[in-house]
C-alpha cells in the first residue's frame, strides 16, 4: 500500500467526503444544512467586508472571513482551517512580508479583439468581483499597485487568447488581473505561468450576461517558483464559466478558484489536473456558491503523485443555500498514486440549504494502478512500463481534452510524457 494519508474535516455543518486509498464515499442529498444565507461577497464597498457569513465563524466557506484589509486576518500557524494542509515555512513569506518585489511581466498573444489595459489599485473595476478570502490574498491586494484589465468584447466568437505572466524574480510579489467577458461573447483564455517567483495572485473573471469563457489556467513554473492565486468568477445570467487548473511546475502552488451567480440559468463547469513529483506541494481549493435559483455546476479535478514527500491537496466547497432551488450540482476529486512516499489529501464538502434541488453529489477516490487494467494490458503483449503509462495517460487524459486546443493539448501530453518517464526509471 502506499503512504497517502487523509483527513477529515472539523466542521460539523459540512458534509465531507474524505478520501481512503483504494476507497470511493458518495455524498448523497441529504437533510437541510445552516438556515444562514449570506449575500455574494464583492461588494462595491472595499475598505472592509466581512463576507457572507459574519456570525458563523467558520461554519462554511462561505462563512469565513473576507476583507480587503490584511490587517482583519490573524497572523497564520497552520492552525486554521484553511491553511492546515499548508507548510506555512515554505510560503516564502507571502502571508507576512511586505510583497514589494517585481510582479511577474505579462504577454497577450492571440486574437487582436481582445485587448488588455493597465489600471492604478484605486480603479473601480478592481473588486467588483472579489474580496479577498484569507490573508496571503488580502496581502497580495494590499501590495498590488495596478491591475491588469483584459476584456473581450461584446458579440465576439472563436475568441482564442494567450496571456503569458513569466516570473523573473524571487522577492515577494503581489499581482492583480482581471478579465471581463463581455455579453454574449465567446472566447478561450490561457493564463501560462512561467518562470520563477514569489506571488500572491488575485484574479477576477467578470462572465457577463449570455458570455461563455473558459480559462486555462497553466502552472508550469521553475521548480523554485512559490505561487498562491485566488481566482474568483461571477456568472451573470445564462453565462458559462468553464475553469481549468493545471499545475505541474513549482516548488509550492496554491490555486483556489471560486465561481458565484449573478444571475439566473448560469452554469459552471470547474476542471482541474495536477502532477507532483517528490517534493512538491500542489494545492487546490474551490468553492462554487449556488446564491440563485436554477444554476448547475460540476468540478472535477484528477492528479497524479510519484516521488518522496509528494504532497497534493484538494479541497471541494459547494454550498446550495436556501434561495438557490432548482440546483443542479456534482463535484469529484480522484487520485492516482504512482510510488510509496506520497500524500494526497481530498475533502469534498457539501453544504445544502433547501430540498428544492435538481441533484448534488460528491466523490472523492485515492488508489494506486488497477491491476485488472495492467493484466488486461500486458496479457495483450505490452510490457508493464509501457502500461503503466497507458493507464496514467488515459486517468489524465479526460482533463487534458476539456482544453479542446490542440496545440495545447500537444504540450500537455509531452510534460505528462516526460513525467511519466520519471516514474518508469
Amino acid at each position: 500500500m502506499s503512504e497517502t494519508t487523509t483527513h477529515i474535516p472539523d466542521e460539523k455543518a459540512r458534509i465531507g467526503a474524505p478520501s481512503i486509498p483504494g476507497f470511493t464515499e458518495e455524498g448523497e442529498n441529504l437533510s437541510p444544512l445552516n438556515e444562514a444565507a449570506s449575500p455574494l461577497a464583492g461588494d462595491s464597498v472595499k475598505g472592509h467586508s466581512h463576507g457572507g457569513g459574519v456570525g458563523i465563524p467558520d461554519s462554511s466557506r462561505a462563512g469565513r472571513l473576507t476583507s480587503y484589509n490584511v490587517d482583519d486576518f490573524a497572523p497564520l500557524t497552520g492552525r486554521e482551517e484553511d491553511w492546515r494542509f499548508t507548510p506555512l515555512k515554505r510560503l516564502g513569506g507571502l502571508h507576512k512580508k511586505e510583497l514589494t518585489g517585481a510582479a511577474p511581466k505579462v504577454e497577450l498573444s492571440g486574437d487582436e479583439k481582445v485587448t488588455i489595459t493597465t489600471v492604478p489599485a484605486s480603479d473601480k473595476l478592481r473588486g467588483v468581483v472579489s474580496t479577498p478570502e484569507d490573508r496571503v490574498a488580502a496581502n497580495g491586494w494590499k501590495y498590488a499597485n495596478e491591475a491588469h484589465v483584459l476584456t473581450i468584447p461584446a458579440n465576439a466568437e472563436g475568441i482564442k487568447s494567450h496571456l503569458t505572466i513569466t516570473g523573473e524574480s524571487m522577492d515577494p510579489a503581489a499581482q492583480h488581473i482581471i478579465v471581463i467577458a463581455q455579453e454574449n461573447s465567446e472566447a478561450t483564455l490561457v493564463l501560462d505561468h512561467v518562470g520563477s517567483a514569489v506571488l500572491s495572485q488575485n484574479i477576477e473573471f467578470e462572465v457577463r450576461a449570455g458570455a461563455k469563457l473558459t480559462v486555462v489556467s497553466l502552472q508550469a513554473w521553475n521548480d523554485d517558483a512559490i505561487h498562491a492565486s485566488s481566482q474568483q468568477a461571477a456568472v451573470a445570467k445564462d453565462a458559462y464559466f468553464k475553469h481549468i487548473a493545471i499545475s505541474f511546475g513549482g516548488d509550492l502552488v496554491r490555486v483556489n478558484p471560486s465561481a458565484r451567480f449573478a444571475g439566473e440559468h448560469g452554469e459552471v463547469e470547474l476542471y482541474g489536473l495536477y502532477f507532483a513529483d517528490a517534493g512538491q506541494h500542489q494545492e487546490h481549493r474551490l468553492f462554487v456558491d449556488h446564491n440563485l435559483p436554477n444554476c448547475t455546476s460540476n468540478v472535477l479535478y484528477k492528479g497524479a503523485l510519484q516521488g518522496e514527500g509528494a504532497h497534493t491537496v484538494w479541497i471541494g466547497d459547494v454550498l446550495i443555500r436556501k434561495e438557490a432551488s432548482g440546483t443542479d450540482s456534482y463535484e469529484a476529486n480522484r487520485n492516482l498514486v504512482l510510488t510509496d512516499g506520497t500524500r494526497a489529501d481530498s475533502v469534498p464538502n457539501l453544504e445544502i440549504e433547501t430540498g428544492l434541488i435538481e441533484g448534488a453529489g460528491h466523490a472523492s477516490t485515492t488508489g494506486r494502478f488497477d491491476d485488472e487494467h495492467l493484466f488486461y494490458l500486458m496479457s495483450r503483449g505490452i510490457d508493464e512500463k509501457s502500461a503503466r503509462r497507458l493507464v496514467v495517460r488515459g486517468f489524465l487524459n479526460e482533463i487534458v481534452q476539456q482544453i479542446r486546443d490542440e496545440e495545447l493539448e500537444a504540450r500537455l501530453t509531452d510534460i505528462i510524457e516526460k513525467e511519466l518517464a520519471v516514474t518508469n526509471n
